[in-house]
């Protein structure tokens, strides 16, 4: 294990430090600094190495979190990469994107801070890159299958590399004109940086995957045609169609849905050119939803110099700790505050939004009113109503599924009731060779569901084409640990 004593010498939880915040909204570089490595190590070393690891519990990608702990104490980090790639395609996306379950259910998080597990983790991929310890990993032999991926985000990339690396010819089309989905166009530089993005893309590239960025699968290749000429294909497109608030003024010139927004600050911050770009410089903006979008809409709007910024959430302010209906390993709902918070901008929680106003359809200002809850729906509060200035809104209020243009109608995949792509315990749909993966199946989730769902549906793929897999499985659809398959 780590050291022993770790947890008993070390007790304050030290994380990643934090560039100073007039710097960094100067910028689009990512907040955080690299950690120094007695720190790191000091860190790692508060792992208990229990005797039931539960952050086993909490990561679907069932990280071998222990033994990668007691390794970077020990300095071995070439070994620590390699445990870490044993369960997880890219623990450095993981690193900085996923919101850390596993750290929710450490046995130390009982009567102490948890262990800073995922800094932990995405220290050791940086360190792996620096010192050139991640290396293509091609097949020995091909198979003669072949396979079509659509959609590059976390979920397609995880497919297409465990089936590139057992020997099939994987292809991933993508619809955009950069590889990549929402880690590409969704995901602000300043929480991931492309860079990093794009040396696990030349590693894949090295290995043997195929790319095809600019392909939009129903318009420019029918379905059918990907499945006359593929022996298998994955649908992996994610949970894009954003949830919508059809009240009065929604038409509004100024109302954006956030994933817009989004999109083309990320294109512009690639170099692109946006016509008539959506812009936050100098203007009131309010953002509609307090998750991990509305924060990436926050800091985007910090770094466009808004003249203000307004978080409305519909909901009570989440407590700092756990609710007693939320009891240790579970995953808790807790006030966090991320690192767009850190920079400014107004919260408000119970505030329900009634009606978009404006003149000569432009918007000028919101109705908001107080939430109650009446038979367990939030409900404005009569007679509470007020009006806030604004500019811009942006809905950040979830996604309600896939877009099912052509899918439903081309290879004639069943929808179930909350508009997922239904498939079976295997990943399949009720077509024969046609798959599905990531929050195209799944609905929106976490980005360690999308890369467990990958390399669970690759092992489901590789046993559809061959008859048998070598690969793990590490969740089913169902949640159930499958085992191999």
């Amino acid at each position: 294990m780590a050291d022993p004593r770790g947890f008993l010498k070390v007790r304050d939880r030290q994380t990643q430090p934090r560039r100073p915040v007039p710097v960094r909204i100067m910028d689009w570089k990512e907040v955080y600094e690299k950690q120094e490595k007695g720190i790191l190590k000091a860190q790692a070393g508060r792992c208990m190495d229990c005797g039931i690891p539960f952050c086993h519990q909490g990561c679907p990608l069932g990280n071998l979190i222990p033994e990668w702990n007691d390794l970077v104490w020990r300095d071995k980090g070439e070994e620590a990469i390699e445990r870490l790639h044993a369960t997880n395609n890219f623990p450095e996306f993981t690193g900085k994107l996923c919101p850390a379950p596993c750290e929710s259910s450490c046995v130390l998080g009982i009567n102490q801070p948890p262990v800073t597990i995922k800094q932990v983790e995405v220290s050791i991929a940086d360190m792996a890159f620096e010192n050139d310890w991640v290396h293509p990993l091609p097949p020995a032999r091909l198979t003669g299958k072949t396979v079509a991926v659509v959609g590059s985000g976390p979920a397609g990339l995880a497919v297409a590399q465990q089936l590139t690396r057992v020997g099939h010819t994987v292809a991933v089309y993508e619809r955009d004109d950069r590889i990549g989905g929402l880690l590409r166009y969704g995901i602000p530089d300043f929480k991931m940086e492309k860079e990093v993005l794009e040396r696990r893309l030349a590693q894949m590239t090295a290995e043997g995957t195929r790319f095809r960025a600019g392909v939009e699968i129903g318009k420019d290749i029918s379905w059918e045609q990907l499945r006359r000429r593929y022996d298998a294909v994955v649908i992996s497109t994610g949970a894009t169609v954003p949830r919508d608030l059809p009240i009065p003024g929604r038409e509004l010139e100024g109302v954006h849905f956030a994933m817009d927004y989004l999109v083309q600050a990320n294109r512009v911050v690639a170099g692109d050119h946006v016509e008539n770009q959506i812009s936050a410089a100098g203007k009131h903006v309010l953002i509609l939803g307090g998750g991990d979008t509305g924060a990436d809409c926050l800091g985007t709007a910090h770094r466009q110099h808004a003249a203000s910024v307004t978080t409305l959430a519909i909901g009570k302010q989440p407590p700092v700790e756990r609710a007693a209906h939320q009891p240790w390993p579970t995953f808790p709902t807790l006030f966090e505050v991320a690192s767009a918070h850190e920079e400014g901008g107004e919260r408000t929680y119970l505030a329900s939004t009634v009606e978009f106003l404006g003149e000569d359809g432009v918007l000028k200002a919101v109705k908001v009113a107080e939430t109650e809850f009446v038979n367990g729906r939030r409900v404005p509060k009569a007679g509470t109503e007020r009006e806030i200035p604004a500019d811009l809104v942006f809905l950040s209020l979830g996604f309600t599924g896939p877009e099912p243009a052509g899918i439903a109608e081309q290879v004639s995949a069943e929808f179930d009731d909350r508009g997922r792509v239904a498939r079976d315990g295997y990943y399949m749909t009720n077509t024969p060779g046609i798959f599905v993966a990531g929050d195209a199946g799944r609905g929106q989730s976490l980005i360690v569901w999308a890369i467990a769902e990958g390399r669970a549906c690759a092992a489901a793929v590789d046993k559809f084409l061959t008859g048998e897999t070598s690969l793990p499985a590490p969740v089913a659809p169902t949640d159930v640990a499958l085992g191999v398959l």
